[in-house]
């Protein structure tokens, strides 16, 4: 076999769904798809947000809540309609309750419940759906984006003087997705299906200053992270530079988990 280096990365030609596509990571995430030649549908349940995302060449917005299975359903009907098949899925939405952010010892037991089955079980529904639909094509790729509290514990010193936490539920989601994702892996692999987990750090957004210093200071590259800094590792994914990648979390941190 022949390989071209110079195209391993491109995607020309492959159909993409991002859920959360309208969010802080999903604009960086759809731009940086779009410019490597895929066609992608920009999934979110803010409609008018969907509408003002900056489009490219094949950028396409689409409604779908990952807490609905008939809005998925739809959606991903609709895709197939129109392009025929699914390449790549990134979920990245983010659906969470309006106490959310409470302290572990405030937090209400239906909060628990509604935020992980909306969250951990979105990302699950989303996985299937497509997923099955990748198989009868013949293959695909999937990346779930987990978190670094998917991996280490939160260090609540870091929230010192702010209004801020970590939630409980965060943690045990993107945990679990991790756990997923590499389920997935493993049952769809002889389909040429793959299935891998991105777990960013810290994202800049504007945080109060105490805890962007604290953060950084306890960071080896000194600094937040950007969104655009997490679109490279989906990219990597998505393409052929990882075609022998499955099962695997790629922890895009700056360092944070290397102490």
């Amino acid at each position: 076999m022949v390989i071209s280096y110079k195209d391993l990365f491109k995607l020309t030609g492959k159909t993409a769904i991002v859920t959360g596509g309208a969010g802080l990571l999903g604009k960086e995430i759809v731009k940086a798809l779009s410019e490597s030649g895929a066609i992608v549908y920009v999934a979110d349940t803010n409609k008018q947000t969907s509408k003002k995302i900056k489009r490219g060449k094949g950028i396409k917005p689409i409604y779908l809540d990952i807490t609905d299975e008939d809005s998925i359903n739809n959606a991903v009907s609709h895709v197939i309609s129109e392009q025929g098949r699914i390449d790549i899925l990134v979920n990245g939405a983010y659906p969470r309750t309006a106490d959310w952010g409470l302290k572990f010892e405030k937090v209400p037991f239906t909060s628990w419940k509604v935020n992980v089955d909306s969250h951990l079980g979105g990302y699950f529904i989303c996985c299937q759906k497509i997923g099955e639909q990748m198989k009868r094509q013949g293959g695909g790729a999937i990346i779930n984006i987990s978190s670094i509290y998917g991996v280490v514990a939160p260090d609540f010193s870091i929230y010192d003087n702010t209004t801020m936490t970590m939630p409980v539920a965060y943690s045990a989601i993107k945990g679990g997705l991790i756990a997923l994702t590499r389920y997935i892996a493993t049952y769809y692999g002889n389909h040429n299906v793959r299935a891998n987990s991105v777990s960013p750090g810290g994202i800049y957004n504007k945080q109060v200053k105490a805890f962007v210093e604290k953060y950084a200071s306890k960071t080896p590259l000194g600094r937040m992270g950007l969104p655009h800094e997490i679109a490279g590792s989906i990219i990597f994914l998505a393409s052929d530079a990882s075609s022998y990648i499955t099962g695997q979390n790629i922890i895009v941190d700056g360092g944070w988990t290397a102490w």
